[in-house]
C-alpha cells in the first residue's frame, strides 16, 4: 500500500499576517508546498491529502488543481473548530482550531494508509522526503512510528522567535520525549526558549521536530482518545492548541511503541514572519542554480 502526504495548510498564519501558504516564492510562482510535492512525487508518494480552512477552499483548489492533475491523487480535509467535539462545547471567544493533532484527527477518514505529515510553509528537502517513504514503505507498523529529525540551530528565524519541537533521543536513536518550546530563539550565543517568565538555554544541536512526522493509521484512534482527555482539561482554555508532539510524547511514554528520529541532511527554511520571505526565495533559487530543482517545477 502506498503511503500519502498529509499537509497541514489550515493555520490561521497569525505572526505572517497573511495567507501565506498559497503564497509564490519561486522563481515561476511555485509556493512552498509545490516543492515539497515535487519531492514527494520524486520519493514514490502517490496521493496528498490537504488539510485547509473551508473559507479558503475555492482559491487553494484553483492553485493546485491544474498543475498537479495527473501527476498525483489530491484529496481536501477541512479542519472545523467544532469537529470532533463529540458534544462538547468550544469557548465563545475561541476564534481558531485547536491544533496540529486536531488536524491530524480531521483527516481521520479520508486516509487509511501509512501517511506522513507535513507543514504547509516549511521546506524540508529530497532527502527527507526519501527518508520518510522508506520508512513508511518499509518499517511503519501499529508499533513503531517515526519524526525526521532537524538540527535545532539550522531551524531558527532571524526576525523573531519559533516554536519547536525539542526532542530527547536515546543512544539507538529513538524518541524519549518531544515538548513543544513556543517562544525559542537565538540570544548572543546561546539558544533559549521562555516559559511564563523564565529563560532556559537549548543545546545547538539539539534534534528538533519540525512536524515531520511518519505514523500508521493506528494513530487515528490513539488521537481521538487523547483528544477527548485534552478537551476535558482544558478545553475552557480559548489559546489551548493540541499538537502532534503531545500525540508523539504520550505514544512512547504509555507503552504504545517507539517512535524513531531520522536525522536528514536536508537544508530546511521557512516563513514563519513576512521578513522571512526574501530569505526563502533566494534559497529556493540557490538550490535551482545548483539543478536540484528546475525553474519551473511542472512545466
Amino acid at each position: 500500500m502506498q503511503p500519502t502526504l498529509l499537509i497541514l495548510a489550515a493555520g490561521m498564519a497569525s505572526r505572517y499576517g497573511s495567507m501565506k501558504q498559497i503564497q509564490g516564492f519561486g522563481p515561476s510562482g511555485e509556493t512552498i508546498m509545490d516543492y515539497s510535492i515535487y519531492d514527494a512525487i520524486r520519493a514514490g508518494f502517490k496521493k496528498v491529502v490537504f488539510i485547509i480552512r473551508k473559507d479558503f477552499a475555492d482559491d487553494f483548489k484553483d492553485i493546485f488543481e491544474p498543475k498537479l492533475k495527473g501527476k498525483i491523487a489530491l484529496e481536501y480535509v477541512y479542519q472545523d473548530m467544532d469537529a470532533y467535539l463529540d458534544g462538547y462545547k468550544a469557548p465563545a471567544e475561541r476564534t481558531k482550531p485547536w491544533g496540529t493533532a486536531h488536524a491530524i484527527l480531521c483527516a481521520g477518514d479520508a486516509i487509511k494508509e501509512p501517511f506522513a505529515v507535513i507543514n504547509a510553509d516549511d521546506f524540508y528537502g529530497r532527502d527527507a522526503f526519501e527518508k520518510a517513504y522508506g520508512f513508511l514503505t518499509g518499517d511503519c507498523n501499529d508499533r513503531l512510528y517515526s519524526i525526521i529529525g532537524y538540527e535545532l540551530a539550522k531551524t531558527l528565524s532571524d526576525n523573531g522567535s519559533v516554536s519547536r519541537g525539542v526532542c530527547e533521543v536515546d543512544a539507538s536513536g529513538n524518541l524519549l520525549s518531544v515538548t513543544e518550546r513556543t517562544k525559542i530563539y537565538q540570544e548572543g550565543p546561546k539558544i533559549t526558549y521562555e516559559e511564563g517568565d523564565k529563560k532556559y538555554e537549548v543545546p545547538f544541536d539539539s534534534k528538533v521536530s519540525m512536524n515531520f512526522w511518519c505514523f500508521a493509521p493506528s494513530v487515528f484512534g490513539f488521537t481521538k482518545q487523547w483528544f477527548r482527555e485534552f478537551l476535558e482539561n482544558h478545553g475552557t482554555e480559548p489559546k489551548a492548541e493540541f499538537f502532534i508532539t503531545m500525540i508523539g510524547d504520550r505514544f512512547i511514554k504509555e507503552g504504545n511503541g517507539a517512535i524513531r528520529v531520522i536525522p536528514t541532511n536536508a537544508q530546511w527554511f521557512g516563513v514563519t514572519y513576512k521578513e522571512d520571505a526574501p530569505v526563502v526565495a533566494a534559497s529556493l533559487n540557490a538550490l535551482i542554480a545548483k539543478n536540484e530543482y528546475p525553474t519551473s517545477l511542472w512545466e
